[in-house]
């Protein structure tokens, strides 16, 4: 329905006794049946969720669970891996936000200096990632985290998801550590990598289902320049480091045969 909306086509959808009923003007006619034929033929392509995230919100009168609890509709987006992430960075949060700063930073920030590094503390190298210094900017990256990471884990596993956690929560911190220094934190070297992963999967394999809209991809990146150039005191080289993580990660990942 978004799609053919967002082609300038009116339709409509009715309710039959066991199936639904897409009608439209009998001038559309032919090019809706080529399109829902297109549609048929591959349901998870890129372009149907793309028209869905433009449009904001479905017309096709369907409820689709409209009513449920908000921890319902949280967790109808979301496998077990996203939750947990979730409520990990929200349980250090919280007493932080409460005054517990310097106690949770010196149990997770990175390591202070090159010669500091240890095997016997190796959890700082990705550690840095769970921390976040304000509400903003907690409810950007978690929202992100939700979302794009929800999408990867339903559609591909836990453990993809947990690749991209894991390789996109450590190689950015270390790049952010070794230009600017070890006070940073948060989550966005994470989503950054999955931003680069869904952008680059739509395009190389848009059969998997993951995919993310041209328009999203550009203002993030631009979110980033607008860092990098001072406009913002953000972990610039962490959200360049995560891009670039995403995106050779997805490159790998559509050359396996599946």
């Amino acid at each position: 329905m978004d799609y053919l909306r967002g082609m300038g086509i009116q339709a409509q959808v009715q309710q039959g006794e066991s199936l639904l009923e897409i009608w439209v003007l009998e001038q559309d006619q032919a090019v809706a049946e080529r399109e829902w034929q297109r549609f048929v033929a591959e349901p998870n392509h890129p372009r149907y969720h793309e028209a869905s995230w433009h449009s904001g919100d479905t017309h096709s009168g369907l409820s689709y669970g409209k009513g449920a609890s908000m921890m319902a509709s949280i967790r109808s987006k979301a496998g077990p891996l996203t939750l947990t992430i979730m409520v990990l960075c929200l349980a250090i949060y919280l007493p932080w936000f409460l005054g517990w700063q310097r106690p949770i930073f010196n149990v997770l920030h990175f390591f202070e200096s090159w010669q500091a590094f240890s095997l016997a503390e190796g959890w700082r190298i990705f550690t840095p990632t769970l921390i976040h210094f304000d509400p903003m900017h907690i409810v950007f990256n978690l929202l992100w985290w939700w979302q794009l990471g929800g999408l990867i884990e339903r559609r591909l596993g836990t453990g993809k998801l947990f690749v991209v956690l894991i390789v996109g929560g450590t190689l950015p911190n270390l790049v952010q550590f070794a230009m600017v220094g070890p006070n940073f934190g948060g989550l966005s070297g994470v989503v950054y990598a999955l931003v680069g992963y869904c952008w680059m999967m739509g395009r190389l394999r848009p059969e998997s289902g993951i995919g993310l809209p041209q328009s999203y991809m550009m203002f993030l990146v631009l979110w980033m320049v607008a860092g990098f150039a001072g406009f913002m005191n953000m972990a610039n080289w962490a959200h360049l480091g995560g891009l670039v993580v995403g995106l050779a990660q997805a490159g790998l990942d559509s050359r396996q045969r599946h």
